[in-house]
């Protein structure tokens, strides 16, 4: 599939989805919005992507709102205000509860709705030099479709600085208030996360998405009967499917499971 603001490829089952906008730092408008998600919905329908890798081209991942759509968007009525709106909360939803594993490779500004895009995946992996910015405030604006991601991300504390003083801050900073799970060199930036991804393909199709699930259902409920019948019967479940049979029998039979690729 070809795209007017993105690259996309597919290498050893990772869908590798690239924001191409440089000479606007990966901007997003509503041509990138649609984009996005016609990339993931397909790299989820697609049986070969095992992990989708969302990263940017240049020297941003994504600076936030394109200037030029928020000139448009000072036109809009109330109802095109909240259909462009929900496009990119739709966005952000089909990132975030998608059955693969996604994951996001960070360099230079992640700002506004770019911090939003970091959130929604799985796991994201900064370079040293990234910086980010919840800068909705200064604009008159706040961060209303990223914030449900942000705030799983970095925290209610940390939301409330972020959200209102709209400072820029580091990728160190990032990662100690959790909105990144790794920072590295940026010389080291691609090693590093292949090396994660590597992990990922080792994972059960299936399982993977049980686990996102799982993740998603349990957080935040109480550890009553309720909650251990549900876990306890995810398990038997999971036990008694062909993937999991796959990989208990590749276990004890010393041997790659079945959805494992053969190294090139």
């Amino acid at each position: 599939m070809s795209y007017e603001t993105l690259l996309t490829a597919l290498n050893q089952g990772v869908a590798i989805i690239r924001l191409n906008r440089p000479d606007v730092r990966n901007a997003l408008n509503e041509t990138v919005i649609a984009e996005l998600t016609d990339a993931f919905e397909r790299a989820i329908d697609d049986d070969e992507v095992r992990v989708i890798l969302l990263a940017g081209e240049g020297s941003a991942f994504c600076a936030g709102a394109d200037l030029n759509w928020m000139k448009r968007a000072r036109g809009f009525t109330a109802e095109e205000n909240r259909a462009d709106a929900e496009r990119l909360a739709r966005l952000l939803r089909t990132i975030h509860e998608g059955p693969k594993p996604t994951v996001a490779r960070v360099h230079g500004p992640a700002f506004a709705g770019g911090m939003g895009l970091v959130a929604a995946c799985d796991i994201a992996v900064a370079s040293a030099e990234a910086k980010f910015c919840l800068s909705e405030v200064k604009l008159g604006l706040i961060p209303a479709m990223i914030s449900p991601y942000v705030l799983r991300a970095m925290g209610e504390s940390r939301a409330r600085r972020y959200f209102l003083t709209a400072e820029v801050f580091e990728a160190a900073e990032a990662y100690r208030i959790g909105l990144v799970h790794e920072i590295c060199m940026p010389e080291e930036l691609d090693g590093t996360v292949n090396a994660l991804l590597g992990h990922l393909v080792q994972g059960g199709p299936a399982a993977l998405d049980q686990a996102k699930r799982l993740i998603r259902d349990v957080m935040g409920r109480p550890i009553d009967d309720a909650l251990i019948a549900d876990t306890a019967a995810r398990i038997a479940a999971v036990r008694a499917s062909d993937e999991g049979q796959e990989g208990i029998a590749s276990f004890f039979e010393k041997r790659r499971p079945a959805w494992v690729p053969a190294s090139p």
